[in-house]
């Protein structure tokens, strides 16, 4: 007679694959993608090296899968933000560059990982995907805001992925673990960001609160 799992067992099983997830995420928080090695995992879960291959084929698809929950975690967090800013173009613009980098600085291994840290094909291609939703919140943003004449006449698409990129590497001193951060006031880090955005879009700079 085959076996068939009850609900008990089932519940053991998906208790015990989300353990292991979340503690290779705790591990990519510490000490990034690098060290979140199987026997880490593991040790962490309480389990043994095999019984975290018997529900992931391999390393690489269970971090990319650690990749892709925090990433949609963070994402959300900003769209949500951008979306709660109204229908105001230049305040859902400052909301996704404050909502994202503020993030960032607070989770500042974390965002390290996601952003810029060296990683296994499979989790650069989770990255790509990450990358690419951003663009289109910028996107969608930038549209809006050219429509009503809150930014210049651009090619949305294009500038959209100029924004986020700067966003995103204006950061790399303050997130860098291998370094200390940036001496910087985190305030005056982001009102710096906040208004080249604002230039480069051709809208009056926001004054930082």
């Amino acid at each position: 007679m085959a076996y068939r799992p009850t609900e008990a067992t089932r519940r053991a099983a998906q208790e015990k694959r989300a353990a292991m997830l979340a503690a290779a995420r705790g591990l990519v928080a510490d000490a990034g993608f690098s060290g979140a090695t199987v026997a880490a995992i593991a040790e962490g879960a309480d389990v043994s090296v095999g019984s975290v291959y018997s529900y992931f084929d391999n390393r690489e698809t269970l971090l990319a899968e650690v990749f892709r929950t925090a990433a949609e975690y963070e994402f959300a967090q900003v769209a949500a933000a951008v979306e709660a800013a109204g229908g105001d173009p230049l305040a859902q613009l400052d909301a996704l560059i404050v909502t994202f980098a503020d993030r960032a600085l607070r989770g500042r291994r974390m965002a390290w990982s996601l952003l810029f840290e060296p990683v296994i094909p499979a989790v650069d291609a989770e990255r790509l995907r990450l990358r690419q939703w951003y663009r289109d919140l910028g996107e969608a943003v930038i549209a809006a805001g050219v429509a009503s004449s809150a930014f210049v006449d651009q090619d949305v698409r294009v500038t959209a992925s100029a924004v986020m990129g700067a966003i995103s590497e204006a950061l790399v001193g303050a997130l860098n673990p291998d370094t200390s951060p940036l001496a910087t006031d985190p305030d005056q880090l982001l009102g710096t960001i906040r208004a080249f955005c604002l230039r480069a879009l051709g809208a009056p700079p926001k004054e930082t609160p």
